[in-house]
């Protein structure tokens, strides 16, 4: 983004402006939870008020993550994990939502590990947070400007919870955001139905293909430009 192209949305408003295509230089991928604590494939035997979720995780997440975050390798966008994780191992840095939540994930607890089909690389970035929204309870915005990143996509879990809130956070902090639809999950398809419906204002919601095309796209275009700049050349 250009700072005269900001500039130049008219005081009404320019709501196409929020679906402009990432530039993959400046652009990152948040990976919001996806973590060991959250999905273990034996859980649903023990509540079978999770099988949706961690079906949905499995059969959906999972293999549609896997094809993001390798094109997004290729492309050059920042892979950025978020996990759950205490600072303390007796949690006393929790928020107190988490506290009156029970939600506690001790420092260097194996629950706050990236899930083996999601493992980060070895320079890749992990936030942990106690908070649902990582803006809160985190430097992510901080390393974000650090990174030059000006178009965040998000993925992960819960949808209507830790996703929701890094999407109404980071659009409010001047990112231009982007959801992608089915590589999130929550609870039930309704509450995912629900909270796209909320929040579709402070975002552009693209499934995996669409953004694998958009990615492929732009890498074509670049590809087109270089060789014409290299024939101009001679």
């Amino acid at each position: 983004m250009r700072r005269s192209e900001i500039d130049a949305i008219p005081h009404e408003g320019d709501v196409s402006f929020r679906q402009r295509a990432v530039e993959p230089e400046r652009a990152a991928l948040l990976v919001v939870d996806l973590q060991k604590g959250e999905y273990d494939p034996e859980k649903p035997e023990r509540d079978p008020e999770c099988r949706y979720l961690h079906e949905r995780i499995r059969d959906v997440v999972i293999p549609n993550g896997q094809r993001l975050i390798a094109a997004c390798r290729e492309a050059g966008v920042e892979i950025i994990y978020t996990v759950i994780e205490s600072l303390t191992r007796d949690g006393r840095d929790r928020s107190l939502d988490y506290k009156v939540s029970g939600i506690f994930v001790p420092k260097g607890s194996r629950k706050a590990e990236v899930i083996d089909e999601l493992r980060p690389e070895a320079d890749d970035i992990i936030i942990p947070k106690t908070s649902s929204s990582v803006f809160n309870s985190t430097n992510c915005e901080y390393v974000l400007r650090n990174l030059g990143v000006e178009y965040l996509m998000v993925m992960g879990i819960l949808t209507d919870q830790c996703v929701e809130s890094a999407v109404r956070d980071g659009c409010d902090r001047g990112f231009l955001m982007t959801l992608v639809d089915d590589a999130c999950a929550t609870r039930s398809a309704a509450r995912h139905r629900e909270a796209l419906r909320g929040f579709a204002g402070y975002c552009r919601t693209r499934s995996t293909n669409e953004l694998l095309e958009e990615l492929e796209a732009i890498r074509g275009g670049r590809g087109a430009s270089s060789k014409s700049a290299a024939v101009a050349a001679r």
